[in-house]
């Protein structure tokens, strides 16, 4: 099937919002969707991290099929230069099966690059590379962010200091090339040609959707993920590896002289979870708003119906682009 052929519902919105409810209903009731997902989600690639990312669970995934899901290790890094091929090659599968391909995540990086393409920056370079690593280990992320804020402030606003993979690909961007990594960014009213994007974004009153945060935090920990985390880190994986930088993770983790331990203060440690959870949720709403021609939708407050009424509306969405 040529990529011109093909339809593809983007359905996205922050963290908490409802999304995996909001899509087992639609494949629910006698007007049930043939669809298959594709995860935007940039930490739900990583095997072992199952309860900290929110993973639709397996009997989720057995009745909804979800791709780009345990598909690396969490030493492993990637990026949105492999999130858009990897979701090409999804889509178009799931299209040339005759169902219809959903990408759906809060991920607005990747959602943004899938929709508008990738941008002209150039590739990296392993000699600046492992120079900012270095410098990243004698002077710390603050000094490096304070760098990057004089040369390219505007992605020092979006990078979170936490985010080193960003940081380090930003700084490298402006060495190399004398240009902020902001000015190879793809023009706002300009989308990939081939593909008729359905853009459908989720939205929640802020209370709501903090109070939903609190929620979830309080429910992970209950699932066990202290336990995740200590496996992981007893498997060798600590925050220098791309995976347990995600919230969730490297909030346990404590770094003195003798390297990486974790946190005993397991209330400490889901108390600054749950609010590094709400400012992430906080970032992402902003940069929602880059991506162009969404129809935004209020998921109701009702937690009997709020799932199928959305649904019913994301239903309707696609009878208008379809018909």
């Amino acid at each position: 099937m040529k990529p011109n052929d093909v339809p593809i519902l983007i359905l996205f919105g922050p963290t908490a919002s409802g999304k995996t409810g909001i899509l087992l209903e639609l494949i629910n009731s006698s007007k049930g969707l043939p669809i298959e997902v594709v995860s935007a989600d940039s930490m739900q690639v990583y095997r072992g991290m199952d309860i900290g990312t929110a993973k639709p669970s397996k009997d989720e995934r057995f009745r909804l099929p979800h791709h780009l899901i345990d598909i690396r290790s969490p030493g492993e890094q990637f990026n949105a230069g492999d999130f858009v091929r990897l979701a090409d090659e999804a889509c178009l599968d799931i299209a040339g099966r005759g169902r219809l391909p959903v990408v759906s995540g809060g991920t607005g990086f990747y959602l943004k690059n899938f929709i508008m393409g990738l941008s002209e920056a150039p590739p990296s370079d392993r000699e600046i590379r492992a120079r900012l690593n270095r410098e990243l280990r004698e002077k710390g992320a603050a000094a490096l962010i304070e760098e990057l804020a004089a040369g390219d402030p505007v992605s020092a606003a979006r990078i979170h200091i936490n985010d080193e993979y960003r940081l380090l690909r930003a700084l490298e961007v402006l060495r190399l090339s004398g240009r902020p990594l902001s000015s190879y960014e793809v023009p706002a009213a300009q989308k990939r040609p081939g593909f008729r994007f359905i853009i459908i974004g989720l939205s929640r009153p802020r209370e709501e959707l903090y109070r939903r945060i609190n929620q979830r935090c309080e429910e992970m920990f209950r699932q066990g993920l202290a336990v995740e985390v200590r496996k992981l880190h007893e498997a060798g994986f600590t925050p220098r590896d791309p995976g347990l930088r995600a919230i969730g993770y490297r909030e346990f983790f404590v770094e003195d002289e003798a390297g990486w331990r974790l946190s005993q203060d397991i209330e400490g440690v889901q108390a600054l979870v749950a609010q590094n959870s709400r400012r992430y949720a906080k970032r992402q709403i902003t940069f929602f708003a880059s991506i162009p021609d969404v129809k935004w939708i209020e998921v109701g407050s009702s937690a009997e119906t709020a799932d199928a009424e959305t649904a019913e509306l994301v239903r309707r969405e696609l009878d208008v682009y379809t018909q």
